[in-house]
């Protein structure tokens, strides 16, 4: 499927989708010239947590 079918499929922005493709975080995504392939089976990647939100006492 083509960038646009998986962002319209997984509720996203296709630039959120390019992004996910080029940090390699959808499984079996080729880029084909300046296309991106994606797998029809290809499931949205889970969000990373390794950052965490700013707090009142965090210092500034």
């Amino acid at each position: 499927m083509t960038v646009q079918e998986a962002a319209e499929k997984w509720g996203v922005t296709p630039r959120q989708v390019q992004i996910l493709c080029k940090e390699n975080r959808i499984a079996g995504a080729a880029r084909m010239s300046r296309i991106w392939i994606i797998p029809e089976n290809a499931e949205k990647p889970t969000k990373d947590s390794n950052t965490r939100a700013r707090t009142k006492d965090d210092k500034q």
